[in-house]
């Protein structure tokens, strides 16, 4: 099932405010969520040596670059990939191909998906068949893809260049997804 999103009028996400230190300003409400994945790290690795950290981190720098300036907030990362979550699907659009255009420089490729919803919010997290979508929509795409949801197509707006890609079966949904790839691949 696609989650139509709010009309953007009525639909902006609002951030929760945080009080306790440390704890993330994350959107609540509609929020489109930005997962990467670095392709073949275990060989980058292999390959790299030593060498990949400082890939590495260049990766978290110039991704939470291209996020912070959509204003974005990364709110998790596991090994080579990045959780982040947006207010605005528009500029979780616009971060993902800033980061693919800061990406390309370096000797990696990074496979990026993006999916709007509504997840619960716990602490300084989140939860629900949203993150679990945004996932598994990240896992089909390859290095230098922007693949995306219809649900983030359609709250992003006009604005940007998406290549219908059909439907797809991801990993344990139930029900086919339709997946759009935002311009070319980087």
């Amino acid at each position: 099932m696609i989650l139509s999103p709010e009309p953007r009028s009525t639909g902006r996400a609002h951030l929760l405010g945080r009080m306790i230190k440390g704890m993330k300003d994350l959107p609540t409400g509609t929020v489109t969520f930005l997962f990467t994945d670095i392709e073949g790290s275990t060989g980058l690795l292999r390959e790299h040596g030593d060498r990949y950290l400082a890939l590495l981190l260049e990766h978290r720098r110039l991704t939470r670059q291209a996020v912070e300036s959509h204003r974005g907030v990364v709110f998790g990362s596991e090994g080579d990939a990045l959780f982040i979550a947006f207010a605005e699907a528009a500029d979780a659009v616009m971060a993902a191909r800033a980061a693919q255009r800061a990406l390309a420089s370096l000797p990696l490729r990074v496979r990026m998906g993006l999916h709007t919803g509504m997840p619960t919010v716990d602490q300084d997290d989140y939860a629900g068949i949203d993150v679990h979508r945004v996932a598994r929509i990240a896992a089909v795409a390859h290095g230098g893809q922007v693949v995306a949801s219809k649900s983030t197509v359609v709250a992003a707006g006009d604005d940007f260049d998406f290549r219908d890609l059909g439907e797809h079966r991801l990993k344990d949904l139930p029900d086919p997804e339709w997946l759009y790839q935002l311009g070319a691949e980087m």
